[in-house]
């Protein structure tokens, strides 16, 4: 079995270490980079980290333009798929590289396995929303994290190749969360923001760095090099309580979290890294597709026009805590129903 899997950004990495671990126990697979987290920072240190095999092809593509990147992408991709000819393609979540490889695989009529499937916003005006539609309707294996994102699926007329495999992700944290050390630390809030719905509009970022100013508390911010820009193009000034450190590797970063006492995010892995942490998450978004962290009281949707400090104060730590539902390898029972769907 050859199998060609597209990864880009800093969640995909995290997600394909130990999916491409047992693929390579058997099967061929090409892993191609496209180049969309490009940053030592949030590309290297994951591989060396997690003990990722280095991509065999990186195509590169950097360009910050949505159109231009995901063409460039779909090109990239079709060429190689073009000459390797694989049994079928894998791409996780809702990215550019995600969506340019779905197009480029369906196309050319290669079985397309999304995992991470079915995760639903309803807002159609986040480029991931559309991302993760076009390329669940694509798809021939949809490996989805929990029930809600197959009723969502279901609710768009898909039933056949959907199947609840659990969140892969949550196996490398549980793997990599239990080998760090509890540190005595001073209290602080861990945050990261980066979403264009977040850094695009002066206006509404300056309103995030207020809200998260006036909390009482020291904040540590690994800042993404695009909200750096952001920051230094809008002229807005970070507040005494907010500590910029460069971009973390996976280790550090769930060092940060667990030594945390909450955290302030608008990224989807964040959200889950919280909560299996946890720890309370404050989500600077106007909706999120991790729905359930939000049910059970461990995640708060923050809007712009929100009293951040207010609503950290009023915060009640939820009774219902995390807890590893199965010893059941996601990543042992996806690469199965892959070879199951080859054979």
């Amino acid at each position: 079995m050859k199998i060609v899997t597209i990864i880009g950004n800093r969640p995909q990495f995290i997600k394909t270490a130990l999916v491409s671990k047992e693929i390579r126990k058997h099967d061929k697979e090409i892993l191609v980079h496209t180049g969309q987290h490009y940053d030592e920072n949030l590309s290297d240190v994951f591989f060396n980290e997690l003990n990722i095999s280095e991509p065999k092809i990186n195509l590169g593509i950097t360009e910050t333009n949505q159109g231009q990147q995901t063409g460039r992408m779909i090109q990239g991709i079709e060429n190689i798929l073009m000459k390797e000819r694989p049994d079928c393609m894998i791409v996780y979540g809702d990215t550019n590289s995600t969506l340019a490889g779905s197009i480029a695989g369906s196309k050319l009529h290669i079985p397309i396995v999304h995992i991470e499937a079915g995760l639903r916003s309803f807002n159609k005006k986040m480029p991931e929303e559309i991302n993760r539609i076009l390329t669940d309707h694509v798809s021939t294996l949809l490996f989805c994290p929990n029930n809600k994102a197959i009723q969502n699926l279901n609710n768009e007329g898909i039933f056949e190749g959907v199947l609840n495999c659990g969140d892969v992700m949550e196996e490398v944290f549980e793997f990599v969360y239990k080998n760090i050390p509890k540190t005595q630390t001073d209290p602080y809030a861990y945050m990261t923001m980066h979403r264009a719905e977040n850094t695009d509009d002066s206006i509404i970022l300056e309103k995030r760095i207020k809200q998260v100013g006036e909390i009482d508390l020291d904040v540590i911010w690994p800042i993404h090099p695009r909200t750096k820009k952001q920051l230094i193009k809008f002229n807005i000034i970070i507040p005494s309580n907010i500590k910029l450190i460069e971009p973390q590797g996976y280790y550090n970063n769930i060092e940060l979290i667990k030594n945390s006492k909450m955290v302030i995010t608008d990224s989807g892995g964040l959200q889950k890294e919280a909560y299996w942490a946890g720890k309370p998450c404050f989500t600077l978004r106007n909706e999120t597709e991790w729905l359930n962290t939000v049910a059970i009281g461990w995640n708060t949707i923050i809007s712009p026009g929100d009293n951040l400090c207010k609503i950290i104060k009023n915060f009640p730590i939820p009774k219902k805590i995390y807890i590893r539902k199965s010893n059941i390898s996601e990543s042992k029972l996806i690469v199965g129903k892959i070879r199951d769907l080859i054979q």
